[in-house]
């Protein structure tokens, strides 16, 4: 125990010199109101260009005296946002079930696929082609065949299995190119150490390959959800269903029918939201799962 007359190391003048020497907290580190002060201007840029694209566009709006059924000004389009969000929000729903069930596909179908490729390089040279076929091949010009067909093979569901073809055509390819490439790009002086030890190619796939490749797995995905959410879209216009089960491609094309200008730009606006939300979504799932090991995702000291 100290006694009265000792000093606490803490308490000593050279302690305190050496406390009041620390640097200051690095700038990355500050926050304002819990966001750090480095990502700040991320976040205002994009807010400070939106807002003066919305005041660009109401002022062109009053100075030519454009008519609302030809460009609305940007507060009715709010207004008509929530103001037939009864009728547009289960739209919505739809689209992104569609979205949802085709990305969940996409990413399950594309990685299965990726490994097959790695495994044997006959199927790869056999089936990528044709993979590039599809990829390549507009989704409207072959929309109305799989709505055709998916009808006569699934009577009662087939328009929504059309629609999930045609969504899962569009997102699947960024997601099997990119897991092929990752699989394929294994370190070779790794991959010989794994033979040496002799290791099976179950293990070898399992923990060198399957590694390597996850952030070109996640990288196809951020890619891949915006793309399904593209394709949903384009094959509901295709279809053109209405009723209860339309998705938002029809609320638009409904909406123009009728010159309900602003409910138009109101959908367009939630479809653009959805897909910002599922990039997010995507990215913050990528840097949770690269944050502790990978470079694109560690925070460096320097």
């Amino acid at each position: 125990m100290t006694t009265d007359t000792q000093k606490l190391p803490t308490e000593t003048p050279e302690a305190r010199r050496d406390f009041e020497d620390l640097p200051p907290p690095r700038r990355e580190d500050r926050r304002i109101l819990g966001v750090r002060v480095s990502l700040l201007p991320k976040i205002l840029a994009p807010v400070v260009v939106g807002v003066i694209a919305l005041v660009v566009w109401h002022l062109i709006v009053v100075f030519f005296d454009i008519k609302h059924y030809v460009l609305p000004r940007p507060w009715l389009v709010i207004q008509t946002l929530f103001k037939d969000w009864g009728t547009l929000s289960p739209s919505l729903w739809v689209t992104l079930r569609i979205t949802g069930l085709a990305f969940l596909c996409a990413a399950v179908g594309g990685l299965l696929i990726s490994v097959l490729f790695t495994l044997s390089k006959w199927v790869e040279m056999s089936f990528f082609p044709y993979a590039v076929t599809l990829q390549v091949t507009p989704i409207v010009a072959i929309a109305p065949l799989i709505i055709i067909w998916a009808g006569r093979v699934f009577p009662d569901r087939g328009i929504d299995i059309a629609l999930l073809i045609s969504a899962w055509i569009v997102a699947f390819f960024p997601i099997v190119s990119n897991t092929t490439l990752g699989l394929n790009s294994t370190d070779h002086n790794l991959l010989n150490l794994f033979q040496l030890y002799g290791a099976s190619r179950r293990q070898i796939l399992w923990h060198l390959r399957l590694p390597n490749a996850l952030p070109y797995f996640l990288g196809g995905l951020r890619i891949s959800g915006g793309l399904a959410l593209i394709g949903a879209v384009v094959a509901e216009f295709v279809a053109g269903t209405g009723g209860d089960a339309s998705g938002l491609a029809y609320r638009i094309l409904e909406s123009g029918y009728r010159l309900n200008i602003p409910r138009m730009f109101a959908a367009l606006i939630m479809i653009s939201l959805s897909g910002i939300l599922i990039f997010l979504v995507l990215t913050l799932f990528q840097h949770l799962l690269l944050r502790k090991w990978h470079e694109s995702a560690v925070k460096r000291e320097n």
